[in-house]
């Protein structure tokens, strides 16, 4: 019995030793657009001022990657890039902090050249989170 956990152990610290450190990648979202948004009631929101609505489902992330509920956001003017779904909803919005919303907020996402300067930033910005 002694022999098969002495061997056992063996066999695991090998395993743990031959794994290696995984990293997650982090790529900048797609067809995303700058805004503040303000969770009223939700799934009630104002996106820069204007009255809008959460999808069923819907995600918001904070500066580490990690889901946060609309209802612990109530009355917070956040800067964020966000994601509409299908139907016209906000399905997606990434939390961004003040510099990095100063870098992106300015720019205008719906021109060709605006569009291309945005993607640099958020590859730039997504690139240095850890």
């Amino acid at each position: 019995m002694n022999r098969c956990v002495k061997a056992f152990t063996l066999v695991l610290a090998l395993m743990a030793g031959a794994v290696p450190a995984q990293t997650m990648r982090r790529d900048p979202p797609k067809d995303v657009k700058p805004a503040r948004l303000v969770v009223t009631a939700p799934p009630e929101i104002t996106l820069n001022g204007k009255p809008d609505r959460l999808s069923p489902g819907s995600r918001i992330r904070n500066t580490q990657n990690l889901i946060i509920l609309s209802g612990n956001l109530v009355g917070q003017e956040l800067p964020v890039v966000y994601r509409r779904d299908a139907a016209g909803l906000v399905h997606e919005a990434w939390i961004l902090t003040p510099a990095e919303y100063a870098k992106v907020g300015g720019i205008d996402a719906d021109s060709a050249e605006g569009y291309q300067r945005f993607a640099e930033l958020m590859a730039l910005i997504f690139g240095a989170r850890k």
